[in-house]
């Protein structure tokens, strides 16, 4: 095996690693270890996101054998499987379709007459906020699918996209407590938001709401696709703001998050180190501040660094890709010397509409490329990175996860 080879391998076994420390089965098995669940009366289970299968069936391992229950998952198609004693519904991910539209009405149909003796528990994992679309009134579901498009491509972080998606929902931003009350909620969450921020996470069903329609509406502006928006969202969000009524408590718990994985890749790597477990911001100034920490680095030393977080991509051409592709092409592109690799992946398996994760590159990446007959600047100006690391085999392929905790950076030179 040469060294190329060798360390790319190890890229990819760390990568694995950070996987398996966001597993939702165990994550929600040990957050309810030694703690059974019931209730006086029905116990109603509702997970929602990409982890929502595993997250469930540790769930239902965990209840009374004597409780009542009402059992309901929603979550994408690569992450679905049959589970007894539980409906799962599968929807739209990334772009929000019928589907979950239904969806969000069965949730709220479940939920729509709790009572104090009932009892809610929700799972809560990435994903679930195009999952589960329910818009307010006088915005359609065709006008919630035209904003999530507009968003993806808007170079906004995901903090903010859910901002703007809470101030459209029914469901989201508390929403699910309201619908919920006025049976006890307790949530149990997976974090895919670089800090951790449970308002964010699938734009936060048990929590309150990050802002307002009016600093919705400015954040749109500052993107510049405000005037893009269905006339129905404008109206919305330019309506007079109301108070609006308490919402019911919660209780939530943050069970997994990248900087565990991060952490689970360091334990297994003792030499590594997590240089940022926040990287943020837009790939195309990204790229070029990670290069120069790996043109920075000793020579004559062996390095492997790590790091966390989600960054954005702003669209401008017609091409397939993902914001870790279009990181990693850019990482390629970049001249650092010596013998490296880069890996740039989603732990969900699944970077933007593609069926890849991310990407895999090394020093020769680039060279395979033109020796395949693509131009790999043309092909990045084209938001066309997964053509590129088609033609160099540096797709970063895992099929669905089961899990989200964003995304996983690693350098490694030898």
């Amino acid at each position: 095996m040469t060294k190329t080879a060798d360390i790319r391998e190890q890229a990819s076994r760390l990568f694995k690693v950070a996987v398996a420390a966001a597993d939702p089965f165990k994550a929600v098995e040990s957050a309810l270890a030694g703690a059974p669940l019931d209730a006086k009366g029905t116990l109603y289970l509702v997970a929602v996101g990409k982890a929502a299968v595993p997250m469930m069936q540790a769930t239902l391992k965990n209840v009374t054998p004597e409780s009542r229950i009402q059992a309901l998952a929603v979550t994408n198609p690569e992450n679905a499987a049959p589970l007894d004693g539980c409906r799962v519904l599968q929807s739209g991910h990334p772009v929000p379709d019928h589907a979950g539209e239904m969806a969000a009405r069965e949730v709220e149909q479940m939920l729509a007459d709790t009572t104090p003796d009932d009892r809610v528990i929700a799972l809560i994992s990435g994903g679930g906020s195009a999952l589960l679309p329910a818009p307010v009134d006088g915005v359609t579901l065709a006008d919630k699918a035209q904003v999530n498009q507009l968003l993806l491509g808007s170079g906004l972080d995901i903090n903010d996209m859910n901002h703007i998606r809470q101030q459209l929902s029914r469901l989201k931003g508390g929403g699910l407590l309201r619908v919920a009350a006025p049976a006890p909620v307790t949530a149990y969450i997976l974090s895919d938001v670089v800090g951790d921020d449970l308002r964010a996470i699938a734009s936060g069903p048990t929590v309150a709401p990050i802002g307002t329609r009016a600093s919705a509406k400015a954040l749109l502006e500052k993107a510049k696709i405000w005037e893009k928006m269905p006339d129905s969202v404008k109206a919305h969000l330019s309506q007079p703001e109301l108070a609006p009524p308490k919402l019911p408590d919660a209780e939530n718990h943050l069970i997994a998050s990248n900087r565990q994985s991060l952490d689970a890749m360091r334990a297994a790597c003792p030499e590594a180190q997590v240089i940022n477990d926040r990287l943020e911001g837009n790939v195309a100034d990204v790229a070029p501040q990670l290069a120069e920490i790996f043109r920075a680095l000793p020579q004559d030393a062996p390095a492997v660094l790590l790091f966390g977080g989600e960054t954005t991509v702003t669209l401008t051409g017609t091409g397939k890709g993902g914001r870790n592709q279009d990181l990693a092409l850019r990482i390629a592109l970049e001249h650092i010397p010596g013998d490296w690799v880069f890996l740039s992946g989603g732990t969900d398996g699944r970077d933007g509409p593609t069926d890849a994760a991310g990407g895999l590159v090394d020093n020769r990446s680039t060279e395979r490329m033109r020796a395949a007959g693509v131009d790999p600047e043309t092909l990045l100006a084209d938001n066309d990175a997964y053509a590129a690391l088609s033609a160099s085999g540096d797709l970063l392929m895992t099929g669905g996860t089961g899990t989200n905790v964003a995304d996983v950076q690693i350098f490694i030179r030898r």
